[in-house]
Formats: C-alpha cells, sequence, structure tokens
C-alpha cells in the first residue's frame, strides 16, 4: 500500500486547525487587530469580505468559501458589506463564543471565522518557511470547490450546538487546514519546499528509502538508483523541487523524527542516535544543534516545559 506522505510529515509535526473566533454581519462593517500567533486563518463562510494585512499592498477580495493564511503577519483588518450607512466595528473576542455566529443568515449575512494553526517547533520550520506572506485559497477555484462544504459544515457544528459539538469543530478545523494544504499544493507555482517534493512521483522512490528507513546510510547513488535517474539528474531534480540537496533533506528529515521522540518519549539520547542511523551520540547530537540551534537534551527540557504551561 502507498504511503501517504502528507499525512505522515502532518501527524509527526502534530500540525492543528484550530477554530478561535467567528461573526455574522450585516451592513457595511469592519473589524481590526494585532496578530500574535505565527499562523492564522481568516474564512468567509458566506458574502464577501476584504482582508489588509501588513506586507500587503491592496485589499484582498475573498468571496464565499475563501480561506486565507497569514504567515508571520502583525496586524490584519477586514472589511464588509454594502449600502450608505456608516461602517460598524467589530470587535475581536477574546474567547470563541458560538453565540456571535447563532443567528446568521447564509443568505444574506457575512459570515465569517477565524483561527490559528497549532505547530510543534519542527512543525513551525517547516511550515512556516513553505508558506508565503499570505496564502489566498479561492472556493471559486475547479478543484478546491470542497472548501466551501467544509465551512458550511464547520458553521451547522457551531451553530448547531449538537451532542459532541466541541469534538466536531476540532475535527472540522483539521479537515479544513488539510484542504487548504491540498489546494496550495495543487498550485502549478508551488515554491520548492517539502510540499513540492512530497508531490513529486518521480522522486517518490527516493522518498520511500529515506522516509521509512532513515537509519540506513544512504548515498545520492542509492536514491537515485531508486528512482531510475542518473545521480545528477536526480540530484537537479530534487534540488529543484525540495530547495536543498537530497541528503540534506535527509538529515533534516531524521532530525524532525528525532524532536518528535525527544517531545513524546524517554528514550535516551544514546540510544536515539542508534536508531537514526548515527554512529555516535556526540555525531548525533552535533547535528540535531545544527538543525535546531541547541542540544537534544536542552530540546526536551524546553518543550517538555512548554507542555506544562497551561494555554
Amino acid at each position: 500500500m502507498t504511503v501517504d506522505r502528507l499525512s505522515e510529515v502532518l501527524d509527526i509535526v502534530e500540525v492543528r486547525g484550530v477554530l478561535s473566533g467567528g461573526f455574522a454581519a450585516r451592513g457595511r462593517w469592519f473589524t481590526r487587530g494585532e496578530v500574535h500567533i505565527p499562523l492564522k486563518f481568516i474564512a468567509v463562510v458566506c458574502g464577501q469580505a476584504r482582508l489588509t494585512t501588513d506586507g500587503v499592498a491592496a485589499p484582498i477580495p475573498m468571496g464565499s468559501g475563501d480561506v486565507a493564511i497569514l504567515n508571520d503577519r502583525s496586524w490584519l483588518e477586514l472589511e464588509g458589506g454594502t449600502g450608505d450607512g456608516p461602517r460598524h466595528e467589530i470587535l475581536p473576542e477574546e474567547d470563541f463564543s458560538s453565540a456571535r455566529l447563532a443567528a446568521a443568515d447564509r443568505e444574506t449575512d457575512d459570515v465569517v471565522v477565524g483561527g490559528r494553526i497549532d505547530l510543534t517547533p519542527a512543525g513551525r520550520a517547516m511550515l512556516l518557511n513553505v508558506l508565503p506572506p499570505v496564502t489566498h485559497i479561492e472556493a471559486s477555484t475547479v478543484d478546491v470547490t470542497s472548501l466551501r462544504d467544509s465551512l458550511h459544515s464547520l458553521l451547522d457544528e457551531v451553530t448547531g450546538r449538537r451532542f459532541g459539538s466541541a469534538f466536531a469543530i476540532r475535527q472540522h478545523g483539521q479537515l479544513l487546514l488539510l484542504e487548504v494544504l491540498r489546494a496550495y499544493a495543487g498550485r502549478a507555482d508551488l515554491p520548492p519546499g517539502w510540499l513540492s517534493v512530497l508531490k513529486d512521483e518521480r522522486l517518490r522512490p527516493a522518498l520511500d528509502l529515506m522516509h521509512d528507513h532513515p537509519e540506513k546510510p544512504w548515498g545520492l547513488h542509492d536514491l537515485a538508483l531508486a528512482t531510475a535517474m542518473s545521480r545528477t539528474s536526480f540530484a537537479q531534480r530534487f534540488r529543484q523541487a525540495a530547495g536543498i540537496p537530497p541528503l540534506t533533506y535527509l538529515n533534516h528529515w531524521r532530525m524532525v523524527l528525532a524532536q518528535r521522540a525527544l517531545r513524546d518519549g524517554d528514550a535516551r539520547v544514546a540510544s536515539l542516535a542508534a536508531d537514526l542511523g548515527y554512529a555516535s551520540e556526540s555525531a548525533f547530537s552535533a547535528a540535531f544543534r545544527r538543525v535546531v540551534g541547541q542540544s537534544p537534551l536542552r530540546y526536551r527540557r524546553r518543550v517538555r516545559a512548554d507542555q506544562l504551561v497551561p494555554g
């Protein structure tokens, strides 16, 4: 059975889409606020809106079913509605409540939801580097029309107050994030990065070797042979897709696995080094420090401390 590499990566780095706000507005409206999280998403369930944020020259028009992801932005403003009256301000809410959406009229109102994308340090390094400052996914695009359906299902759970709705909202947040990543990965102008290399079928045999057996001392010859390409052709194609050479990718993948093991398990560093194919604990620790920026033990202490902090 073919392994779903996108699901594998998202599971390992624990990417989560979390709904944190929303409102239904009539007439002319606007809302603005600071952004204090690395990745924020805005989705227009019904109606229309215009999104402005730092680094964007002109407002981005968003229609029903559109989603935007803000990558490391510091503020945002949304405005919408029609008519001759003055614009009324919608203040951001500190804690999400479905009450602001309960009376939404999907035929006439502008309905907007927002949230954050929670990431582990490994996920942050991977996702922030591959996404532009603003990723705008338009539901009018033929191959992403499922975005609109996902948003309406999410709104049904938010407003329906059904048994188990909190659990369902979390799952819909995850599915919404997946739909956005699928749509983004399907773009012809996808920049080099892990999403681009994961979708390249010519490179899949080499990825299978590195992902399934990261402990093996794979060389350029082994990986090129698996793809039925010459070493030069393979190295060039891989670098164009991933933005880094194949063996650098292998080392980074080992570090992603190491971070998960240090975060979630109690394996000794020496044992982890052997499991990932390093000849010694010191060699592994040096590689880990180059990629992550701190020693394995310090990383473990930091992430364990972060997990104890309420948030």
